[in-house]
């Protein structure tokens, strides 16, 4: 599971878009938004308020951005922006909200035409993704995703370090036991039963 990375360097455009220019801001924007909003759907459950995070954490990045001394990689800079303001945003919703764990297949949205399997992909790891509670399916992405460390992961989320290292534990025993049960869906427990029992 990874977050997909842009063919362009977003780098190119970095000097520039600090200095104001706003061509080269919505080129850095534009290359980062596919990454951005990959790393929101992985953290949150469901499709919806994905846009309205998303459209937070670019804010976040323009607001911030003259700031960004290059100490690490651009990248990394713009996914713990996402990370925090998607964490903020879930606690701001929990007050609010009714959950809604609708999923709709893109067939049934009049897609008929091939996904790309890059996306085909990212969507079934979604999916898996959402079968865990929302603290273990956290500690995953920022770790397998964001490739955080667990003391990092701990800061970040503001709970022990203990408590990372469970989460990341049971997150792990879960998503294996979710895939397994996926897994045995898909594959025929009877041969005879795809060829009608014919021999």
């Amino acid at each position: 599971m990874t977050v997909a990375r842009p063919n362009a360097a977003p780098n190119s455009h970095l000097a520039a878009a600090q200095a104001g220019d706003r061509a080269a801001m919505e080129a850095l924007l534009g290359e980062l938004l596919p990454r951005m909003r990959n790393l929101v759907r992985y953290l949150i459950r469901g499709d919806q308020g994905v846009d309205d995070i998303v459209q937070d954490a670019l804010l976040a990045v323009v607001r911030g951005l003259p700031g960004y001394r290059g100490d690490g990689q651009l990248h990394s800079w713009v996914d713990r922006i996402v990370a925090r303001t998607t964490f903020a945003s879930l606690r701001k919703s929990r007050k609010h909200e009714v959950a809604s764990d609708a999923y709709t297949e893109p067939e049934q949205l009049g897609v008929t035409e091939p996904l790309d399997e890059r996306y085909a992909a990212r969507r079934r790891a979604v999916r898996l993704l959402d079968q865990l509670p929302a603290e273990q399916r956290h500690v995953l992405v920022l770790h397998h995703v964001l490739g955080m460390t667990m003391p990092e992961i701990a800061e970040q989320l503001d709970a022990p370090l203990e408590t990372i290292r469970s989460r990341m534990r049971l997150g792990r025993n879960r998503l294996r036991d979710v895939k397994r049960r996926h897994d045995q869906r898909r594959t025929p427990t009877n041969v005879g039963a795809q060829d009608g029992g014919a021999r």
